[in-house]
């Protein structure tokens, strides 16, 4: 089973994400408004590109935005899932073996010490998240049953990959269920709401676009409201 799961399904797993969230990003690109954004965007290139990119660099920074800055406990939490999320799945060696072994990808692998605490680090901060949420009561109201279901679907791969490193006694049951819930992960991404994954670059470039062309920006230069 563990040669299928981390064989065919796994290529297929990695298909359904890289197109999925392709088709994504070109549906979030076509539903833009021709003349109001897309013309725009292009005939103030000189302008709309550089606040593309500092729209997505200062959001890719902590306290890089008033939104973060005025939250900074939830944002250290933030940037702790994330952070583990992107690295893990990416460097992990494991990952790296198996990346390499199907596309011909090679990329360097992380020390296990690290990524253990990466692994952790990013448990810890997606269950205080998901505790603030029923904490703040804005949070709350707010609350989805795909959002639960996300952070659960986020959570067990992390969980299951950890276990498998620990408890060696059931390693092979515990790298199956781990490897399911990864391509779990990979195929319903596109779907869900994780799509942000490449939604959240293609919504901030947006937004810094219209601020450096639209909203005072020809005279505001890279003073940008966040």
């Amino acid at each position: 089973m563990l040669d299928f799961i981390t064989g065919p399904l796994f290529v297929i797993s990695l298909a359904v994400f890289f197109v999925g969230l392709l088709l994504r990003a070109i549906f979030y690109v076509r539903g833009l408004d021709a003349k109001l954004e897309r013309v725009a965007y292009t005939y103030h290139a000189d302008r709309s590109i550089p606040g593309a990119l500092t729209s997505i660099f200062k959001w890719l920074i902590p306290g890089g935005t008033c939104g973060w800055r005025a939250q900074p406990v939830a944002t250290l939490l933030f940037f702790l899932l994330h952070c583990g999320a992107v690295l893990i799945p990416l460097f992990l060696l494991g990952h790296t073996v198996l990346l390499e072994y199907y596309t011909g990808i090679s990329l360097p692998a992380l020390p296990g010490a690290l990524a253990d605490i990466l692994s952790i680090a990013a448990v810890v901060g997606l269950v205080l998240l998901a505790l603030r949420r029923l904490a703040v009561p804005a949070l709350r109201q707010l609350n989805s049953g795909q959002d639960w279901f996300i952070l659960l679907l986020t959570f067990l791969p992390f969980a299951t990959g950890l276990m498998a490193r620990l408890n060696t006694a059931s390693y092979e049951s515990w790298m199956i269920a781990h490897v399911l819930c990864g391509e779990l992960f990979l195929i319903l991404a596109p779907f869900t709401k994780l799509s942000h994954i490449v939604l959240f670059f293609m919504s901030r470039a947006q937004i810094g676009m219209d601020f450096a062309i639209k909203r005072g920006g020809a005279t505001r230069g890279g003073a940008f409201p966040w």
